[in-house]
């Protein structure tokens, strides 16, 4: 009865967020009950502050729902605490086959609740309680239970192990020490545990960077996926309904465009799928390796720290994963307006119409052509705005965050920004960049600028190497100077020899993975073009010189 109990204690009625019986218990509308106080405070903690979701089913209520107190369910939690919760509490205090048993208990054993470093047992609460009282167990050292307590014992000379041998990279004893290790670099186990252990929160900041980064993406992909969706349906959906007006003369057309649509939202679908289901597994597979390295760090006891570091202390880098970020909005509204074309122009034109609009279609796949004349350029437009997060404490950005100015002074309240960069005067634009998108740059002052653009790897502090746009692999950057200008990437350069402007036009096209500058003045020069592969979202940006130096993103609609 006692164990029937348990369960129904377990499954219905104990908060999924505190793991605890529920108190003042609310029920949501979708069904599952929450303490009031930590339903509450999951609420105030989350992001969007006009839609909140339940933390079980993902459920979302707008606007925030009023809560109240389930008597019911309140009740029987009550009868509960009173009956047979109190007989499986006592029974969850035995050792099962996956516990650690106490080593005093005689009969059935009882879990153990502390192991003892010195004693090499492990000990329930009661017979603990002597490490506790007595004067004589003071200087024992407890750790959490563990199975494992005779793997600190020296097979040689059955001693404990409270020494490491940097040498040999092993657990010794003192006699070990004083004899066939006597002459390596031997430390205490406890220090050495202590060095190693500063090496791990490193690696799990790194993993929850990637963590956080590759979740941002699958975000991106999965409002990718539904943009393509709508767009390829709405294109289907006009272009049927201009098809209609010539059923007679280009029926069998369109169904052709109809299904040249179908084929390329499946393959685009099909791919951002794929990369999405990817980096949720890389996803899964770092928070798993988290798991791992808190485990180990949690570690108490020196010897089995150190006996599982060296299977758990690399940290392998990930593998990009290539980009399927493709953005198709514009080139569907190209296939549209052929059509229309298609549909004013009638019969007369009808074979050359339907070349444009096979060639638009086929744009989908990921042939396409590239803007010519500046006009073409700004179907593509995007505005940019900086992130003032990012900025250098000598950047002071205005004009609604457009602008950035090169200043003598800092600004000691930035400096408080995990995110700025702290050696070069550089900022990043605060949105990401995917799909096919166009910006420009006007730049003022002798000292010249870099227009760039980066993803969020890049690092922002150390070395100007490190973080200096166009000197590492996660940065491009044109350098825009009166005498001389290049293009840089991973510190590599290529001199410019077409004259610059004031005004520089960059283009993106993230998932053809292109890349080109271009002066701005009455006709469009092109500066320097890359083909390459971007495998993340980018964002723009711009580094100034010497003080007094500006660059503004200008507003191009």
């Amino acid at each position: 009865m006692a164990q029937k109990e348990a369960e129904l204690y377990s499954e219905n009625i104990s908060c999924s967020i505190c793991l605890d019986l529920l108190k003042d218990p609310v029920a949501l509308s979708c069904g599952h009950s929450y303490c009031m106080d930590c339903i509450e405070t999951h609420w105030d903690g989350e992001d969007l502050k006009t839609t909140y979701s339940c933390p079980q089913c993902r459920k979302t209520f707008t606007p925030r729902p009023v809560l109240e107190k389930n008597v019911l369910l309140a009740e029987l939690v009550e009868e509960l605490k009173n009956t047979g919760l109190q007989a499986a509490a006592a029974d969850h205090c035995y050792a099962g086959a996956e516990d650690v048993s106490c080593d005093v208990c005689t009969g059935r054993k009882m879990k153990a609740f502390k192991s003892c470093l010195v004693c090499l047992v492990s000990y329930c609460d009661n017979h603990l309680q002597p490490h506790y009282e007595s004067p004589a167990f003071k200087k024992h050292q407890l750790v959490e239970p563990s199975k494992n307590l005779q793997e600190n014992i020296c097979s040689h000379h059955d001693e404990v192990m409270k020494m490491f041998c940097r040498t040999d990279q092993q657990l010794i004893c003192y006699l070990c020490s004083m004899e066939e290790h006597k002459d390596h670099e031997t430390v205490k186990a406890a220090a050495e545990r202590t060095e190693k252990q500063k090496t791990l929160e490193p690696s799990r900041l790194n993993i929850q960077q990637r963590i956080q980064d590759r979740q941002k993406y699958v975000k991106l992909l999965q409002q990718e996926l539904k943009d393509i969706r709508v767009s390829a349906d709405k294109t289907v959906e006009d272009s049927q309904e201009m098809f209609n007006e010539l059923i007679h003369l280009i029926q069998n057309r369109s169904s052709e465009v109809e299904q040249q649509i179908r084929s390329q939202q499946e393959t685009k679908e099909s791919r951002v799928k794929e990369l999405q289901e990817k980096l949720e597994q890389e996803i899964r597979d770092l928070e798993r390796k988290d798991a791992e390295l808190k485990q180990l760090s949690d570690l108490e006891d020196p010897a089995q720290f150190l006996h599982k570091y060296p299977s758990v202390s690399a940290l392998n880098e990930s593998i990009p994963s290539s980009s399927t970020n493709i953005g198709i909005q514009k080139d569907l509204e190209d296939v549209k307006a052929a059509v229309k074309e298609l549909r004013d122009k009638l019969q007369d034109i009808l074979k050359d119409i339907w070349t444009n609009v096979s060639v638009e279609v086929t744009v989908m796949g990921g042939l396409r052509s590239e803007p010519k004349t500046r006009a073409e350029f700004l179907k593509y437009s995007r505005e940019i705005t900086l992130d003032p997060n990012t900025a250098h404490s000598h950047l002071l950005l205005s004009d609604g965050d457009r602008k950035v100015t090169l200043m003598k002074q800092h600004d000691p309240i930035q400096s408080h920004y995990p995110d700025r960069f702290t050696f070069v005067f550089q900022v990043l634009g605060k949105d990401s960049l995917i799909g096919r998108c166009y910006w420009e740059v006007e730049w003022r002052g002798g000292g010249g600028v870099d227009v760039a653009i980066a993803n969020n790897r890049i690092s922002r502090e150390g070395s100007s190497r490190e973080c200096g746009f166009g000197l590492n692999e996660n940065s491009w950057a044109l350098r825009c100077h009166t005498s001389n200008s290049k293009f840089r990437h991973k510190n590599t350069g290529t001199c410019v020899s077409c004259p610059l402007s004031s005004r520089i036009g960059v283009y993106l096209d993230h998932s053809a993975g292109i890349l080109s500058f271009h002066s701005v003045s009455e006709t469009m020069t092109l500066l320097h073009r890359v083909q390459t592969t971007f495998t993340e979202p980018l964002h723009a940006g711009v580094r100034l010189y010497h003080s007094g130096n500006s660059a503004e993103f200008i507003k191009l609609t």
